[in-house]
């Protein structure tokens, strides 16, 4: 892919841009934006820094990259956002830097698909291989794992973590954490079952998606505490690793999770 940058976009020099990057018309790249190599960007597009993209992005018309928070604490201090190599971000998506109260920085993975008019929160962070649905809107502070699907109008509550794999129904209202592994939908969203369909697309073997299953039974089905469920989760986890990240997203849940 050779340079094309139309003569209509607007270009702040301090910007850089690696080879191969194109430039659709009317778009605005901003002091402070670094873009990698291969990325294209499509019309009308708003870059604001600093930011970083990796390489080989396409960033659709409308979209909003890289703009500083309307949340009320930030006062204008320099903040970041960093996204991966291979994303796709399309028609009207919104992303928006970190803040200094937080870890100043928002930051998105690879082989990530954001569709239309998906939000991203300032300081979120997303992961790799995740699907965010049309609409899809998360608050700060949310971190989202690999390999995550949300579907149309999830909305995801400041702080809330979704775990890898996870999977959230159309227009699902999270306001707790969500287990890795774990489909919720409903507003408030409720935890159904595991997302087996997903781990079958994803390469997961017969054994281990049973072995999930149990998992998700020592949670949801046996009525323990969560200290008698990380036990009872322990003894899985010799079975086999896949079970970790069950018990590290209970583990580290500062909210609760969705029940």
């Amino acid at each position: 892919m050779t340079d094309y940058i139309h003569p209509t976009a607007i270009i702040d020099p301090s910007a850089r841009l690696g080879e191969g990057v194109r430039v659709g018309p009317y778009s605005i790249i901003g002091a402070d934006v670094e873009i990698g190599d291969g990325t294209e960007i499509l019309s009308h597009v708003v870059l604001s820094g600093p930011t970083r993209i990796g390489r080989n992005n396409r960033i659709y018309q409308f979209a909003t990259v890289g703009q500083d928070t309307p949340d009320l604490k930030y006062q204008g201090e320099p903040t970041t956002l960093v996204i991966g190599d291979n994303n796709v971000i399309r028609e009207g998506v919104t992303i928006h830097r970190g803040t200094v109260q937080d870890r100043g920085e928002t930051t998105i993975g690879n082989d990530n698909l954001l569709m239309a008019y998906a939000h991203v929160g300032h300081d979120s962070i997303i992961g790799n291989h995740c699907v965010l649905v049309n609409n899809t809107a998360l608050a700060g502070h949310v971190e989202v794992g690999d390999w995550a699907i949300l579907a149309g109008f999830t909305l995801v509550h400041q702080f809330c973590k979704i775990g890898p794999h996870a999977f959230t129904g159309m227009g699902a209202g999270v306001s707790k954490d969500v287990p890795a592994y774990v489909m919720v939908t409903g507003n408030p969203a409720e935890a159904k079952t595991i997302n087996a369909e997903g781990l079958r697309r994803r390469g997961f073997t017969r054994e281990q998606i049973s072995l999930l299953s149990k998992a998700y039974k020592v949670i949801y089905r046996r009525g323990l505490t969560m200290q008698e469920a990380l036990e009872a989760l322990q003894e899985l986890r010799a079975e086999s690793d896949v079970v970790q990240p069950f018990i590290d997203s209970l583990s580290n849940s500062k909210r609760g999770i969705t029940r």
